[in-house]
């Protein structure tokens, strides 16, 4: 059965389904395979590097869409993509955060459009649109936490969750909103194992005459591939890891951020009733079937810490 990486839905064959391809471009019919192999994608990233205005410790290179040609082109400038391809060094990157990032969106975080695309050598590359751009060339205003506080990404783990919740009310046009948005987030991290979600990680944007939290990205189950021992990448309380119900229920959202019963009850409950479908995609994503069996346990053991099964 063929399985389209940008929807996931069936495509009798194909590569591409069609709602795929017009998520890309409604004048897209068909998408050629990325003309770079796994290794040719890592030594063009690192030769583009100090050309790109994107930076990292994983491989990222700047892509545009030529609809004519109906195939991706690397670019040093103007990429309306940002294309991360697999490495040696940790299995199944691309895979985990197209499906990471699948899970935040059913349940209300916002995401950019993302996907997998084939490559030459047949492994998959995941892609994200870029959400500072608009048009041809516009800039969208965005600074991520770690400029916002004056660190860098050599202190960009130098910080904690209070912190974060402090730019949100120093920055953001409207903090309450925002807030919660921030508990949303921040459970779903816990929950899929995302450990390193750092200042470069949380950005703000403005628009529409208001600065907030910009689309959230770089999410994945970091643990498994890690193998990591702890569970949040900025502390909690002064902790990040053993971390219990009463961290994120009361402490963070009640005391932290000052969120209502009702609002942390409609988070919590969302988050409930999603998990079949949570579970669903994981089973229907392009991780291997041992990598899906880790997520899906560790997703049990998280849900399980902070009984959410039994919660209301």
């Amino acid at each position: 059965m063929s399985r389209c990486p940008i929807t996931y839905e069936e495509c009798e064959g194909r590569k591409y389904s069609s709602n795929g391809l017009k998520k890309l471009s409604p004048k897209l019919n068909y998408l050629k395979d990325f003309p770079y192999s796994a290794e040719d994608q890592v030594k063009e990233a690192i030769v583009r590097a100090a050309k790109m205005a994107i930076q990292g410790v994983q491989p990222k290179l700047s892509v545009r869409l030529n609809l004519n040609k109906e195939i991706f082109e690397i670019v040093d400038t103007g990429g309306r993509y940002i294309f991360k391809p697999q490495t040696k060094n940790y299995r199944e990157v691309p895979e985990n955060e197209d499906v990471t990032m699948r899970l935040a969106e059913c349940i209300g975080i916002d995401v950019p459009l993302h996907g997998l695309v084939y490559s030459k050598d047949k492994t998959m590359t995941y892609f994200i649109r870029r959400f500072d751009r608009v048009g041809r060339n516009k800039k969208i205003a965005v600074e991520d936490f770690a400029q916002l506080s004056g660190r860098d990404r050599e202190t960009k783990y130098d910080s904690s969750m209070e912190q974060i919740i402090s730019l949100v009310e120093q920055f953001c046009t409207f903090p309450a909103i925002e807030k919660l948005k921030l508990f949303n987030l921040t459970l779903f991290n816990y929950l899929v194992g995302n450990e390193d979600m750092h200042l470069k990680n949380f950005s703000v944007i403005r628009r529409d005459l208001k600065v907030e939290l910009s689309p959230s990205y770089d999410l994945l189950n970091s643990t498994i591939i890690l193998n990591s021992q702890e569970e949040l990448a900025l502390p909690l309380r002064g902790k990040k890891n053993k971390l219990k119900k009463d961290d994120f229920f009361v402490y963070f959202a009640k005391e932290r951020l000052e969120l209502t019963q009702k609002s942390i009850e409609q988070t919590v409950n969302r988050i409930i009733n999603v998990f079949p479908t949570w579970i669903e995609l994981i089973q229907k994503c392009f991780l291997s079937d041992s990598m899906k069996t880790q997520y899906i346990e560790l997703l049990n053991e998280r849900f399980g810490k902070l009984e959410l099964t039994s919660w209301g």
